[in-house]
């Protein structure tokens, strides 16, 4: 699912297929789509936040809209999924968790942030979600927080906005967070403890992070100078590889289903695929080089590039 202004299209990896699901233009010339984020369990269901503050839940099959709602005075910028719980976090600063299933669905309204929230993220045991705004500020939150709970943690160690959250798949409770241009840093987080386990500057201003589901590997995506996507063995930090072709920051990215395919959005207007993350070697003894990356020494098909316009 891709939101390019006042629509959000689907493109179907198999068929090259691109399809309008929905469009905004009713609303008025200024109205656009601000955030997009699929269900966890079926993948049949998809999450639209828009820029007057309303979240939509539509059902993709059946390209129907299940519901609209509200809560937010401002744009959605952010959207996780916690099984049947959708958070979602405005340029109002508040964090709003909604139970889709029921009709009253706000069940708790998460106010810490003093400035718009760029970045939330769950847990893979859903027991925390992380929370990053404008206000340079990381929270972790309780899975079970209502209106009157204060974040577990306020982290206040980045000098930048954080939009960058990336939950670890191989060690629990360990969280990466990202920090805006007068930061540039990758920052981990032991979330029980609330303790920074290490902080490493980029370079540049870091938009978004995405670990490789099989390796103990971190993919980062930046903007000025270079607009780059660099590819970080964890813990040692080292660079494996840097991935260049946008001309403008890097401000999204997902993993295919399989985990083996990035594919970055960025300001440039254009999707870029990464073959990224190699799928676990066969042989025990065998270890990936730089050769053997996409897009090294051996490899001259480093990405593919598609514009939707």
């Amino acid at each position: 699912a891709v939101a390019l202004s006042q629509a959000v299209y689907l493109w179907n990896a198999e068929t090259g297929d691109i399809d309008e699901l929905c469009n905004v233009e009713d609303e008025g010339p200024d109205a656009h789509i601000s955030s997009v984020s699929w269900i966890q369990e079926g993948g049949g269901h998809l999450a639209v936040g828009t820029s007057w503050g309303q979240t939509m839940l539509w059902d993709v099959r059946a390209k129907k809209q299940l519901r609209k709602m509200n809560g937010h005075s401002d744009r959605v910028g952010a959207l996780s999924w916690n099984r049947h719980v959708l958070s979602s976090g405005g340029r109002d600063n508040l964090i709003i968790n909604h139970d889709v299933r029921i009709a009253e669905h706000k069940v708790a309204n998460l106010a810490s942030h003093t400035q718009e929230v760029c970045g939330l993220a769950w847990s893979p045991d859903g027991m925390t979600l992380a929370s990053g705004a404008n206000d340079n500020k990381l929270c972790l939150w309780d899975a079970a927080a209502s209106s009157t709970s204060r974040p577990r943690y306020e982290l206040t160690e980045h000098q930048a906005a954080v939009k960058a959250l990336a939950w670890s798949p191989h060690e629990r409770n360990l969280l990466a967070t990202g920090g805006g241009t007068a930061d540039r840093c990758i920052k981990f987080w032991n979330a029980q403890s609330g303790s920074m386990l290490q902080s490493v500057d980029t370079g540049s201003q870091v938009c978004a992070l995405q670990w490789n589901p099989h390796e103990k590997e971190i993919l980062s995506s930046h903007g000025f100078a270079k607009n780059q996507l660099c590819l970080w063995k964890y813990p040692t930090m080292a660079k494996v590889k840097e991935l260049e072709g946008h001309t403008a920051r890097v401000l999204h990215m997902a993993a295919s289903p399989n985990g083996s395919s990035v594919v970055s959005a960025a300001a440039d207007e254009t999707l870029r695929f990464w073959d990224v993350f190699a799928p676990p070697c066969k042989s025990s003894g065998s270890k990936r080089g730089a050769s053997d990356f996409p897009g090294g020494a051996k490899s001259k098909k480093l990405s593919r590039t598609m514009h939707i316009r």
